[in-house]
């Protein structure tokens, strides 16, 4: 063989080594954890913003209704993977199953279930891109793949609230003693360390002032799930710090690949009596809305904390205010609520229309731009309200049979179906009508 026949063979090997070295890289990026494209968690996205991008539907059917057999504190989760859309759902039972996945699309049919410590009910679970879930019970937060077998456990201190996700792959954990973690979705480990907002928390103590969480009372530092946005790296929690008057807002600044990965950014006592439920991210997370406890909206400027308005609500909101991406807020809900509109002029908010007829009893879920969702009062019973969240107006109304308790909110698919449920532990799914 001459020597140039071998240099031009070495040459053509090295050009195939050099197209694999370039063509066939890292691809781990795709099978990183991301949350569903359906209704993952309680209020939806990691902002808490009630909004999906899905076109809802304004005529619906009752397709099913079904019962946990137990109690419920916060909404279902609504998977989008594959040909079967899950829905999970954390309930409380006296025995039995207490964690449970159904088939929305198969008239609510289980297909796993399986047992949680108890006392967790006012988080909702998480579900990612592959149908994975993660869900907390008092001392531990878990992961379970699309079967009821345990993908990794780890302990934590107090209850971890609903689950959301940050970059793709890590799992923000927050926890109601104020233990603030971030894990790697995949393997369950921690990345680097935790944060603690309360000091001096006993760790042996799970369930140390769980009882005042439901409430949102001094014992419970914690009381509502974390808001975080992609767009600005802002985490925004409620915090009830021990022999304080009133809970303040804080905002937590995530640093991707940088150490820490979290740290405390801002405390904000402005928010009038303090915040009640959880906070709520604008679309480009500049913004902050959070409840008052005296009977006032509030929208914070996400850089340093510091109001930017308020508005005067007629009523106290026990749940957190829905907000879509062109700025339109829909206020929470609760007894004697009236469902209100609320529009955000940067330096002002203003009441856009308000419904006196209408008793909103849930957070107002958004299905994109031209359809709402909530439960309201309907006589004696409760009744699944379509609106439009431009002006308020009804399109629809469905009762809940035999609904009892009250309503824990509304999750919308991404196929369209609607799914209401109750304190009681009753579900109602819908399909498009």
């Amino acid at each position: 063989m001459t020597a140039r026949r071998t240099t031009a063979r070495l040459l053509a090997a090295l050009a195939v080594v050099t197209l694999l070295a370039t063509s066939c890289g890292n691809t781990d990026s795709w099978v990183e954890a991301h949350p569903a494209g359906g209704w993952p968690a309680q209020y939806g996205d990691a902002a808490n913003s009630s909004y999906t991008e899905v076109a809802g539907s304004e005529a619906l059917r009752l397709d099913w209704t079904r019962s946990v057999k137990g109690d419920l504190g916060a909404q279902v989760a609504l998977g989008s993977t594959g040909a079967t859309k899950y829905l999970a759902a954390n309930a409380q039972t006296a025995g039995g199953c207490s964690l449970m996945v159904w088939e929305s699309d198969n008239h609510g049919r289980q297909r796993w279930c399986t047992r949680l410590w108890q006392g967790g009910g006012l988080s909702s679970p998480l579900i990612d891109g592959f149908d994975n879930l993660y869900v907390g019970q008092p001392g531990a937060v878990m992961s379970f793949p699309p079967t009821q077998w345990i993908r990794w456990r780890k302990p934590v201190i107090g209850l971890p609230l609903t689950p959301r996700l940050l970059d793709p792959g890590e799992l923000l954990v927050v926890t109601h003693l104020g233990q603030v973690l971030v894990f790697d979705a995949h393997r369950g480990e921690v990345e680097g360390t935790s944060l603690d907002l309360v000091e001096g928390v006993d760790p042996t103590d799970a369930q140390r002032g769980l009882a005042d969480c439901a409430q949102g009372r001094s014992r419970c530092p914690v009381a509502a799930a974390p808001a975080y946005s992609p767009a600005s790296d802002i985490v925004v929690v409620t915090l009830w710090e021990p022999d304080t008057d009133a809970p303040v807002v804080v905002g937590l600044r995530y640093r991707p690949g940088q150490t820490p990965l979290l740290s405390r950014e801002w405390q904000s006592t402005d928010v009038g009596g303090g915040p009640l439920a959880s906070p709520v991210l604008s679309a480009d997370g500049t913004t902050v809305y959070v409840n008052g406890r005296d009977r006032k909206l509030w929208a914070l400027d996400t850089t340093n904390g510091k109001a930017k308005w308020s508005v005067p609500l007629d009523y106290q909101p026990q749940t957190p205010p829905s907000v879509s991406p062109d700025g339109v807020i829909v206020a929470g809900g609760g007894p004697e609520a009236k469902l209100t509109g609320i529009r955000d002029n940067g330096d002002k908010g203003e009441v856009a229309w308000t419904r006196d007829d209408v008793e909103a009893l849930s957070t107002s879920s958004r299905a994109g731009a031209d359809v709402a969702y909530t439960v309201v009062r309907d006589g004696e019973g409760e009744a699944l309200l379509v609106f439009h969240p431009s002006d308020g107006e009804t399109v629809n109304s469905y009762p809940l049979p035999g609904a009892t308790g009250f309503p824990v909110g509304v999750s919308v698919g991404a196929d369209g179906r609607v799914v209401a449920a109750t304190s009681d532990g009753q579900i109602y799914g819908f399909s498009r009508g």
